[in-house]
């Protein structure tokens, strides 16, 4: 397990990655990265144009590419739902950060995710939000160095990773 110079959440779409990445940068002081905004940065497209137009798997592969680009310092990483696909990015994230596991059980991330077909998910046409739950939810666990509920607020989710990765309770 590397240090802290970055820390790196991954999960599912709607466990707040973003959100509590957010405030988690601002509780350790440290920059905030979210790697669907590189993808859009980057292809100067939105997340669903790329899935519409070129389809999932560009979507992944672009994923891919902008995170073995990903060169920082102190810094929280959000990562897309299905960086966990590329076993590359994930190799290069766990070489620069410890990677943290947001879990949500599937009944919370359906009551949050209500624009399954306009969010820009790396998925199968068929597939449902459930069959990606369960496909992907084995992928995070083999990635993550520590798992964290975030079925609480994201300010106390910031928190519980914060607490986690420091090992320091707040004072």
């Amino acid at each position: 397990m590397n240090d802290l110079s970055n820390i790196t959440l991954i999960g599912m779409p709607g466990a707040g990655k973003s959100t509590s990445g957010r405030l988690l940068s601002k509780l350790l002081n440290y920059e905030l990265l979210d790697s669907d905004d590189l993808i859009c940065q980057q292809y100067q497209r939105s997340l669903q144009n790329i899935v519409s137009e070129d389809g999932y798997m560009k979507l992944r592969q672009f994923e891919e590419q902008v995170i073995l680009g990903i060169d920082v310092e102190k810094t929280v990483i959000a990562t897309g739902g299905s960086a966990v696909y590329s076993p590359a990015a994930m190799h290069h994230l766990s070489e620069i950060s410890r990677i943290v596991y947001l879990h949500v059980p599937y009944d919370i991330i359906a009551d949050r995710i209500h624009n399954l077909d306009t969010r820009g998910l790396a998925k199968q046409p068929q597939q449902t939000l459930l069959d990606l739950y369960h496909e992907r939810k084995y992928l995070y666990e083999k990635y993550a160095d520590l798992t964290v509920e975030a079925t609480s607020s994201a300010a106390e989710v910031a928190e519980n990773i914060r607490v986690l990765v420091t090992g320091q309770a707040e004072i």
